[in-house]
C-alpha cells in the first residue's frame, strides 16, 4: 500500500462510521482467531471464548487525524462447561512471529474490505466522496488533518510548524520493538501486559487510551499570540513541539469530532452486552470486588470533617462512592473523570451534604444576594453569523487537499 494509498484510506476512515465498524470487526476476528487457535492446541478446548473492550481513538499527537483502535483484550480464553461457571485458561504471551502473523492477517482482510468498497489501490482516486459532497468544508480540514498540513489560513496547504532537535528520519536506523510488526502501513503493538488483578494499572492504562485528544497541561501561548502544544513523546525526527495559529488550532479541533452514533467504546466476545453467558463471567454490581485508586480516597475517620454539614454527610458520601452501585452519581464521576469534587468542602476539605433543592426564583434570588452573589443571569448574547459563509475556502480547494 503506497503512502498516497495509505493517506487516502485514513482520510475515508475519519468519517465512515460504518467502515470504522468493519475494519475493527476484521481487526477483532484475526486477534480472536490467533487466540483460539492457541488454546485448542494448548488446552484442547472445543470451543475457546475470548473478550476484548476496545477504544476508538481518532487522534495523533500533533492533533492530527488519525483513527487508531486500543484494545484491552483478555490473555486467555474462557471454556463452557455448561451449567457450572466458566473456566478462564490463561495463554502464555505470544511471540513476534505470531505478531507478525497477525498484522499479515489483518492487513490482508482490511485490504480486501477496501477493494469490496471500491476504495482499493487500482480504484479510480475520482470516487465518490459522501463528506465533500454533503461537507465539503469538512472535507477539507479533515483531509488536511490527515496529511498533517495547515488547513484554512494563509498558509492552507502547508505542512506545520514543528519545533525540536529536528533530524532526518531516513539516516536513522531502523527500529523494532518487540511484539509489534508494521506491514503495508498497518501497525500492531502488542507489548503491553498487566498483571492479574493489578486494577490501579488497569485504570490507569484504560484512563490513557481513553483520553481526550488535548492535554490542558502541554498547550500554552506564545507571545505572538500562536499555540505551541508539546507532542506526548519526542518523535523519531526530533520534534517535540507543533506551533498553530489560533484558527489553525480550532479547525484541528473540528477535525477530530467523531461522526454521529459513533460509539468510541465497543465491547466483544464474552464482554459483548449480549454475550450468552455474560452473566457467569461478569460479576455483578453487587458481588464487584472494590477498587481502591487514588482518584477516589476520600478523608476518613482518621482525619474528622470540622464543618457542621460535613460530619453527617460522612456516610452518605462513602456509600455513594462505593463502585458496588450500578451507577455513578455526577458528583463521583467528576471526581474520577476531571479530579474535581464538586462536594469538597472549601474550609475544611471534607464532604458536604445537599440539606435541600429551592426552585422559587424569589427565594433563590434572596439567598444569593445574601451570599453577595450575582442573582441575575447573564445577558443573551446576539447569535453570531453562520460560520461557513466566512470560511476562507471552497469546494475546489477540498479537492486540492484530498
Amino acid at each position: 500500500m503506497g503512502a498516497d494509498a495509505s493517506v487516502s484510506l485514513r482520510y475515508r476512515l475519519a468519517f465512515d462510521a460504518e467502515l470504522i465498524t468493519v475494519v475493527l470487526a476484521e481487526f477483532m476476528r484475526a486477534v480472536f482467531g490467533s487466540l483460539r487457535r492457541r488454546a485448542r492446541h494448548e488446552f484442547g478446548i472445543a470451543k475457546p471464548r475470548c473478550g476484548a473492550v476496545t477504544f476508538v481513538q481518532r487522534f495523533g499527537d500533533a492533533l492530527n487525524l488519525n483513527i487508531r483502535y486500543h484494545s484491552v483484550v483478555l490473555d486467555g480464553v474462557y471454556e463452557d462447561r455448561g451449567d457450572d461457571q466458566p473456566r478462564f485458561h490463561r495463554l502464555p504471551a505470544p511471540n513476534d512471529r505470531a505478531i507478525a502473523l497477525i498484522a499479515a492477517r489483518i492487513a490482508r482482510r482490511i485490504a480486501h474490505r477496501f477493494q469490496q468498497r471500491g476504495l482499493g489501490p487500482d480504484d479510480e482516486p475520482g470516487g465518490t466522496d459522501p463528506l465533500a459532497e454533503e461537507e465539503s468544508w469538512l472535507a477539507a480540514l479533515a483531509a488536511a488533518s490527515v496529511q498533517g498540513r495547515i488547513a484554512i489560513g494563509p498558509q492552507a496547504g502547508q505542512r506545520l510548524l514543528k519545533l525540536g532537535d529536528r533530524v532526518d528520519p531516513e539516516d536513522l536506523p531502523a527500529r523494532s520493538s518487540p511484539l509489534c510488526a508494521n506491514i503495508a502501513g498497518l501497525g500492531l503493538h502488542a507489548g503491553v501486559a498487566l498483571p492479574a488483578r493489578d486494577r490501579q494499572r488497569l485504570e490507569r492504562l484504560c484512563r490513557d487510551v481513553a483520553r481526550p485528544a488535548i492535554a490542558a497541561s502541554r498547550l500554552s501561548a506564545l507571545d505572538d499570540g500562536r499555540l505551541l502544544y508539546q507532542l506526548k513523546k519526542r518523535w523519531r525526527d526530533g520534534t517535540t513541539h507543533v506551533v498553530f495559529e489560533p484558527l489553525e488550532f480550532i479547525a484541528k479541533l473540528a477535525a477530530l469530532v467523531p461522526p454521529p452514533r459513533v460509539h468510541p467504546v465497543r465491547y466483544h466476545g464474552v464482554l459483548a452486552p449480549g454475550a450468552p453467558g455474560r452473566e457467569r463471567i461478569v460479576p455483578p454490581p453487587d458481588d464487584a470486588e472494590e477498587i481502591s485508586t487514588p482518584y477516589a480516597q476520600k478523608p476518613t475517620s482518621a482525619n474528622p470533617p470540622t464543618c457542621g454539614a460535613a460530619s453527617s454527610a460522612q456516610t452518605n458520601l462513602a456509600a455513594t462512592n462505593s463502585v458496588n452501585e450500578r451507577y455513578y452519581s455526577w458528583a463521583v464521576l467528576m471526581r474520577l473523570v476531571f479530579a474535581i469534587d464538586a462536594l469538597e468542602c472549601p474550609r475544611c476539605q471534607g464532604p458536604m451534604k445537599i440539606l435541600a433543592q429551592i426552585h422559587s426564583p424569589d427565594t433563590t434570588r434572596k439567598i444569593l444576594q445574601c451570599l453577595g452573589l450575582p442573582a441575575r443571569p447573564p445577558p443573551i448574547a446576539v447569535a453570531r453569523p453562520d460560520p461557513q459563509e466566512s470560511l476562507p475556502f471552497d469546494s475546489d480547494e477540498a479537492a486540492r487537499l484530498d
